[in-house]
């Protein structure tokens, strides 16, 4: 499934195959804060994204890239509840990110599967160091739900409802 898009043509949003694993991993170590592994994360689905995402109807995984084929970025879905999914692990190559288009296709992406899926609200994390990813939800009129505090650090939860009031428009 590959999904063009209006903006940046140098970046092709596709499914995730097997080879993209070890850039995958790549991207998800060096998005992590301090370098290591956060109290409440075991990262078991990025050692097997095939079994995490794409084996189950309702989750899927998603990766951005560039026009030498080199992974640069990525997304995923899981449904854990009836009406309900969490986007995961949004990372954008360190060099790429912060300006927005990468992250803002790779989240459109999974938004429109979520909403193919019918599902009535997405929910998602991130700390809140993370400022470009919270502006990013904000565009996206994700509400903030709730703050938890894992190893001194303010994990911020938000949920979007696809279907109310809240949902994007344009």
């Amino acid at each position: 499934m590959i999904m063009e898009e209006p903006g940046d043509k140098s970046v092709t949003i596709r499914s995730f195959r097997r080879s993209d694993g070890p850039a995958c991993r790549r991207l998800y170590s060096e998005g992590l804060l301090g370098g290591k592994l956060a109290e409440n994360d075991t990262a078991a689905d990025i050692d097997d994204i095939e079994a995490a995402y794409l084996r189950s109807p309702g989750n899927h995984f998603w990766v951005a890239v560039d026009q030498q084929g080199q992974v640069v970025g990525m997304i995923g879905v899981q449904h854990h509840e009836q009406g309900k999914a969490e986007i995961r692990r949004l990372r954008v190559r360190e060099d790429l990110g912060r300006r927005g288009e990468i992250g803002t296709r790779l989240l459109e992406t999974a938004l429109r599967f979520c909403q193919e899926q019918h599902y009535l609200k997405v929910t998602l994390d991130t700390f809140i160091e993370r400022e470009s990813a919270i502006r990013l939800f904000e565009k996206f009129r994700f509400r903030l739900d709730r703050a938890k505090t894992f190893s001194g650090k303010d994990l911020l939860y938000f949920y979007l409802d696809l279907y109310g009031a809240e949902r994007r428009k344009g």
